[in-house]
């Protein structure tokens, strides 16, 4: 496991029963501040979390779903709980500056619920 890692914890939105914004405000503290600041600061991360933003209205339009506060949650809350299955954990929310996650290298679960962050933002869901 990487140093990135170090200080993660369980993601509480694996649960079908959070609401879909409370769901993405927590995303949006986990991964979605720190993630999209770093994104702002380099272009070539920008541009890969385009491209994950663009793979997760992909996916969407692929499930019959919209891109919207109840299909981006829904994606969320699947990546999350892969991520977990996949031993990955999310940074508490609050503490993503101090636990490592080296943005330019970050796993892909996390490059997509910034991705999702990204897309709820953009969308004035958040």
């Amino acid at each position: 496991m990487t140093d990135n890692h170090r200080v993660l914890a369980p993601a509480s939105t694996a649960s079908a029963d959070v609401p879909a914004r409370a769901l993405l405000d927590e995303m949006m503290a986990r991964v979605g501040v720190d993630g999209l600041v770093a994104a702002h600061r380099d272009a070539g991360l920008l541009a890969q979390i385009d491209q994950h933003a663009a793979a997760v209205r992909n996916a969407l339009v692929a499930a019959g779903r919209s891109a919207d506060l109840d299909g981006l949650a829904a994606y969320a809350r699947s990546v999350a709980a892969a991520g977990v299955r996949m031993g990955r954990r999310l940074p508490e929310p609050g503490l993503a500056p101090t636990s490592g996650v080296d943005w330019l290298t970050a796993d892909w679960h996390l490059m997509r619920l910034v991705a999702v962050c990204l897309l709820a933002e953009t969308a004035g869901l958040l």
